[in-house]
């Protein structure tokens, strides 16, 4: 391609070519190809989904009801996000309302995975994009205590002995020789920034993370049963409530369980409040102040969600994460986003492996997932394609290159995720709407925290960030995910309340099986369900005919932002978040991993394939 110019970037594919394959500690297969000019700064970004899931093909004449039960195993890290959506979707087609208390448990099963998805992403997956483990040992216990006490007085472990025991079980680690997750990390990489208190803090939390979030998850299993992919029922809930059961296993509700429930919802608002949002804080403040304000572009300047929990049950204008669309970086102005509408959300294959099948071979429409055609055409080619169909050296972005789909809306590329959220609950809350403050107070709050308090007390230079700056980067889009985790433990707690609240009154309903039988639905019935995820917002699209489904679509977060170009030659979030993003030392791509992670991508989530009978349309050998 050369050089062109899309979506005010200035593209060059011509400098040296730095390969990342596969990107790890995310969900799935990626690979990420940039090309660096002389000073080592990001001018191109080519991002490609390696693979892709079959589990559209299965529901083809299945029973709807039995919808969510499959696409629940399109992923097991966003476990119960597409139950949900799917359930949503066959209830929207068919017209069937769940009473409220169903509501309230479905909203807590879904707030629970995201404090506990957000905080195992942090943690354990991105963490390590900013965090020197082996500079651990070089830290002095006393002076992390009192970092440690700086940044966050209320956590209750703190004292330097405590932060000593977890240096001398990091060093017998690394001594060891067997580092497990901690192997082949870019260890002593100038493009870590921390002090080596500040990076033994966070270790130290990264183990308290990995004790808890086991504990969170038993939320999911006693609404759900299980965890990961949690029971869902069309119509309701599959649990019942009795105050007088005994809570064993398969067993109703009872107060026990419920007590339970209440105890891991204040743990979650307490490691939040103590632990999470005091780490990316300063964290963020250290990199801030040296520095590393990357990632935004055209990745953060749209963005658009289906908005999300409503206080009011079908009352989309109580949602306390709205909705909408926001584009050019303009809040003042937020564009209504209808999932409906074949107008505003379309899928195009221009640059993916699949064709939509039109006898001249043009691939250059997009379709709504109503109508949505998935043929496979798996062609990794084009003038720039070096290596073989089995052994790619480099992908040609002018060409075919991934197989994920290119989502837009009408006809722009957005970004979505938490950060999504927070700028268009931010921009609602601008305008004066009531249900989404708390954001704005979280976000001003952090802003303070970021430029002036937390500097303050490192000793570190004040800065004066607006929220445009600090937002649209990799920083904030951290950020962002740590507030809803904190924000959705606080929703948690209030969904909690009410549902003890109607069960007092003596409502304990929680399934509405007044359309459970075929026979009430309609010959033919299209619907769709949305979902806030972890990663942004989610889609499921259905048609019924002759009660069996008879056509049924995902679009789901990471398709959004690791898509490939369009027709337009727009590109997704995933590339334009690494333009002109600075490297340190090309051969250790921190900085290529630390944006990339900070949207948490779900490859397995992104990509799919289906033909109309079923049939295997392609077989691709990797090695």
């Amino acid at each position: 391609m050369g050089a062109y110019e899309t979506q005010g970037f200035k593209m060059d594919n011509t400098g040296r070519r730095i390969v990342v394959d596969p990107v790890t500690r995310i969900e799935g297969h990626m690979r990420c190809e940039v090309n660096l000019d002389s000073n080592n700064v990001i001018r191109n970004a080519v991002s490609t989904g390696t693979m892709w899931r079959g589990l559209e093909v299965i529901l083809k004449g299945r029973d709807p009801r039995d919808a969510w039960a499959f696409v629940e195993r399109i992923c097991g890290v966003c476990t119960g996000c597409h139950a949900l959506a799917s359930v949503r979707a066959v209830e929207d087609a068919l017209d069937i309302r769940i009473p409220l208390n169903a509501h309230l448990i479905r909203e807590m099963m879904a707030k629970t995975l995201q404090v506990h998805d957000h905080a195992v992403h942090f943690y354990h997956l991105h963490a390590l994009d900013w965090v020197d483990v082996v500079s651990c040992l070089q830290a002095d216990p006393k002076k992390t205590s009192d970092l440690q006490q700086m940044v966050s007085p209320a956590h209750p472990m703190s004292s330097a002995g405590y932060f000593r025991d977890v240096q001398n079980r990091l060093k017998k680690f690394v001594e060891s020789g067997q580092l497990g997750p901690f192997a082949n990390g870019y260890w002593g990489s100038k493009a870590y920034v921390l002090p080596p208190e500040a990076n033994l803090m966070a270790v130290t939390h990264y183990l308290e993370a990995l004790d808890l979030q086991k504990e969170w998850v038993k939320v999911h299993t006693i609404f759900g049963g299980k965890n990961p992919h949690p029971n869902y029922l069309v119509g309701g809930v599959p649990c019942a409530i009795n105050l007088d059961g005994n809570g064993a296993a398969g067993a109703p509700i009872n107060m026990e369980r419920l007590n339970f429930v209440q105890a891991r919802i204040q743990e979650m608002i307490d490691f939040n409040n103590n632990v999470y949002i005091p780490d990316v804080l300063a964290i963020g403040t250290i990199y801030k102040n040296a520095g590393w304000l990357y990632g935004g572009g055209l990745s953060a300047t749209n963005v658009a969600d289906y908005g999300t929990y409503e206080k009011v049950p079908y009352d989309h204008s109580t949602h306390q994460l709205p909705g909408g669309v926001i584009l050019d970086g303009n809040w003042d102005k937020i564009h209504p986003i209808d999932p409906r509408d074949p107008e505003q959300v379309q899928e195009f294959v221009s640059h993916s492996w699949y064709t939509y099948g039109d006898k001249n071979g043009d691939d250059s429409k997009g379709l709504h997932p109503w109508d949505g055609v998935t043929e496979a055409n798996y062609a990794p080619e084009g003038p720039n394609f070096k290596g073989t169909r089995t052994k790619i050296e480099n992908l040609d972005e002018s060409a075919k290159y991934s197989w994920i789909k290119s989502p837009r809306w009408r006809g722009h590329a957005v970004e979505v995720g938490p950060l999504s959220r927070y700028i268009l609950g931010y921009a609602h809350a601008m305008q004066g709407n009531k249900h989404c403050q708390r954001v704005k107070e979280q976000v001003d709050g952090a802003a303070v925290a970021i430029n002036s308090a937390i500097p303050k007390a490192l000793g570190l230079p004040e800065t004066n960030f607006s929220l445009k700056q600090l937002l649209p980067t990799t920083i904030g889009r951290t950020l962002a995910r740590a507030l809803e985790s904190q924000y959705a433990a606080e929703m948690m707690m209030d969904d909690f309340k009410q549902l003890i609240g109607n069960i007092k009154a003596g409502d304990t309903s929680t399934v509405n099986a007044e359309k459970w039988d075929p026979s009430t639905w309609p010959k033919e019935a299209k619907g769709v369900g949305t979902v806030a995820a972890p990663r942004g917002m989610l889609g499921h699209w259905i048609k019924i005919k002759d009660g069996k489904i008879e056509n049924y679509q995902c679009v789901v977060p990471t398709t959004w932002n690791g898509s490939p170009r369009d027709t337009k030659g727009q590109i997704g979030a995933f590339e334009a978040s690494l333009m002109n993003t600075p490297m340190v030392n090309p051969e250790q791509p921190l900085e290529i991993l630390r944006t990339l992670h900070s949207f948490d991508p779900c490859l397995a989530c992104s990509t799919h394939v289906m033909s109309e009978d079923g049939q295997e349309m392609v077989r691709v050998t990797v090695r």
